[in-house]
């Protein structure tokens, strides 16, 4: 009886062995948890690595984690025993699962971890696996394990472990360019691929004391576009995140890739209520075209005007191509603009629209040059071209067509500090888009300036209908000249940002007086004297004028609202106390922001209700290049000012007001901000 029970014994211990002393833990449970049960298999064939298979099978409605959970959850960890060397995991592409406004990233019903460990490994591999599964609860379940790697492999083994990595994504392949960005609580992603996208998608892991949501994706031909917010876990401003490394993955298509990427400065997205391209084409043409209704462009409009007046025999075929020239002129601008956003966009550097005005040197270049076009006006001096170019170029009575050229390559540098309606816009999605489609774009602007140039190319009977040349051209030409100096004298304020003050009152009268010194020698002492009164008449009458009509306008124009700097934290701050904010960003070379200025702003009616104890207003100076009011433009999709934003207990997302104010449009938007108070 004894021998029997001791054989039984024995087979009993022949099949146990197998079953708890593999490279095979079985399948494992917790009484703690009937919702999940894992499997761990190892093989030590493949050299000096140790290969380990972590199989997790969940009920329907139950999840897991990745190894960055997201904004809540734990990632499956094993904790070894007997010190085997470090072990490096492999995360297959998780899914995104939201519930009550937490975003987290993992895995539900199956997934399979490989898990790598190089060098020697003790012969009995055991640890303890910590899993975190959650439905509408969570769970956190230990599970023991002890693998026997002196026991053979599940044949099967080489094949789960390929199909397993078969789902971990690649390094490269699925991209062709990647990009980081950051602005105040909002990290943006760029991405390029030449196939197109489907269904994209994209996992974060964590950055230190950051958390990052639920992305907003959008996608449009080859481009993908990502906006994540950004916080610190505990309601403070988010951290900036600038300079730091960033690992993530992007799929689509059953195809995912890694990447590490350092996150760079605000990158230029559209909005995220993007339209097609067919509408931002007609919004260029159209702000383009509006822009020759701007007061920027009315000198150059004078003068091209004047240039036909000049010429005696006048025909079709002349005045033809001209304004042809002239509307080549203003397109290749465009072009030279798509190409300086272009270097900009590649060396990491803020964009937007009329941005050259920043720069001193860009503005004393435009000073000396409008200051030429007037001596040219004034007749000072002609420019004569080369007797070979000349034949090149000429068209009718020995007259070239290089003039006209840059006198639309000159209108379109005057129309730079102007932003017409539609423009803004057209601009903003332009320099967020590829390259191609920013070049694409700005050539629409161009042809929508062109437009009036064009259509009296195509029916040049329109120019030949004005009057026939005559004494009174001179009067024309001066008119024209005065014109074009106060555009320069206009330029040369601008200096004051950067020079101060009195050096540019010094240089302003230096070029005067060398302008009056000019007439003297070109026209004679009559002429300059003529001149000299001139300037002094018009300055003593427009002095006379405004002291006789100070009562009309003193008060209105005097600006009484109590701005104060613009910032993302004044808004947040006034949006807190229940107040209205009245956001202006304005620069002393926008033409636009001057008329809105004088126009709307310096108003009774517009500065009694700026002055509201409920109102806040805050203004922005992009008169000179700043980050913080670059960053505030491209986190609203503008690339231009002026910008002008309400906001208030019934606009909290802020109600963007059109370029050209209107007295009107400022009331009501404030009344609506104000809501149900």
């Amino acid at each position: 009886m004894w021998n029997i029970i001791r054989l039984a014994l024995a087979c009993l211990l022949v099949l146990w062995l197998p079953a708890t002393q593999a490279a095979d833990s079985g399948w494992l449970q917790s009484p703690q948890n009937d919702h999940a049960q894992v499997r761990l298999r190892a093989d030590t064939s493949n050299g000096d690595e140790t290969r380990v298979l972590l199989a997790v099978e969940l009920e329907k409605g139950w999840k897991t984690y990745w190894r960055s959970p997201g904004e809540g959850g734990i990632a499956p960890a094993i904790t070894w025993q007997g010190n085997p060397p470090p072990a490096t995991w492999f995360w297959p592409t998780p899914q995104r699962f939201d519930v009550a406004g937490i975003s987290t990233q993992g895995y539900q019903q199956q997934v399979t971890l490989p898990i790598v460990l190089k060098g020697a490994v003790p012969q009995q591999l055991a640890g303890r696996l910590t899993l975190s599964t959650c439905s509408n609860v969570c769970i956190l379940t230990d599970y023991p394990f002890k693998l026997d790697l002196t026991a053979p492999a599940d044949p099967k083994f080489n094949h789960d472990f390929a199909q397993a990595m078969g789902q971990v994504p690649i390094a490269s392949g699925l991209v062709d360019s990647l990009r980081a960005g950051y602005r105040n609580g909002e990290l943006q992603i760029s991405a390029e691929r030449t196939a197109g996208w489907q269904q994209p998608e994209l996992f974060f892991d964590t950055v230190a004391e950051t958390d990052l949501g639920k992305p907003t994706v959008s996608s449009d031909g080859e481009s993908l576009q990502a906006r994540v917010p950004v916080s610190d876990g505990w309601g403070d401003a988010a951290p900036d995140l600038r300079g730091k490394q960033l690992r993530l993955v992007i799929s689509d298509g059953g195809i995912a890739q890694e990447a590490t990427l350092t996150i760079g400065g605000p990158l230029v997205l559209p909005s995220t209520a993007a339209f097609p391209l067919w509408q931002a084409v007609l919004m260029a043409l159209a702000g383009g075209f509006i822009l020759n209704l701007m007061p920027c462009v009315l000198p150059v409009l004078g003068m091209k005007l004047g240039s036909i007046l000049q010429v005696e025999q006048r025909d079709r075929r002349s005045v033809r191509w001209q304004f042809l020239a002239s509307s080549l002129g203003i397109v290749v601008s465009f072009m030279a603009l798509a190409l300086l956003m272009t270097l900009l966009r590649l060396s990491n550097h803020a964009l937007g629209w009329g941005i050259q005005f920043q720069n001193p040197w860009f503005i004393g270049f435009m000073v000396l040059v409008t200051l030429l076009f007037s001596a040219n006006l004034f007749g000072l001096f002609h420019l004569q071209l080369s007797s070979s170019l000349n034949t090149k170029l000429a068209t009718h009575n020995g007259r070239g067509l290089s003039g006209h050229f840059w006198q639309g390559a000159f209108a379109t540098l005057l129309a730079t500090p102007c932003s017409a309606p539609f423009l803004g816009t057209a601009v903003a999605f332009a320099l967020a888009a590829p390259l191609p489609v920013l070049w694409g774009m700005f050539v629409a602007l161009g042809i929508g300036m062109s437009l009036p140039w064009l259509l009296i190319a195509a029916w040049p009977t329109l120019a030949l209908r004005l009057p026939r040349p005559g004494r009174w051209m001179n009067g024309m030409r001066l008119v024209l000249g005065l014109l074009m100096l106060v555009s320069s004298l206009w330029l040369l304020s601008l200096m004051t940002n950067h020079i101060g003050v009195r050096p540019t009152l010094i240089v302003g009268a230096i070029l005067l007086l060398g302008l009056l010194l000019a007439v003297w020698q070109r026209l004679g002492a009559r002429s300059a004297g003529f001149a000299a009164a001139s300037v002094l008449v018009v300055g003593g009458l427009a002095l006379l004028v405004g002291s006789l009509t100070a009562n009309q306008w003193r008060q209105p124009l005097h600006d009484n609202i109590a701005w104060q700097p613009l910032s993302e934290q004044a808004i947040v701050q006034a949006l807190a106390d229940n107040k209205r904010v009245f956001v202006d960003v304005t620069a002393d070379w926008c033409v636009t922001c001057k008329a809105n200025k004088y126009n709307v702003l310096l108003r009774d009616e517009v500065q009694k209700a700026l002055s509201a104890e409920d109102v806040v207003a805050l203004r922005g100076d992009w008169s000179r290049p700043s980050e913080s009011i670059s960053t505030f433009l491209q986190q609203r999709g503008s690339v231009a000012v002026p910008f002008n934003q309400i906001y208030g207990p019934g606009s909290p997302d802020g109600e963007v007001l059109s370029p050209l104010l209107t007295r009107e449009a400022v009331l009501q938007a404030l009344s609506t901000a104000k809501g149900n108070q």
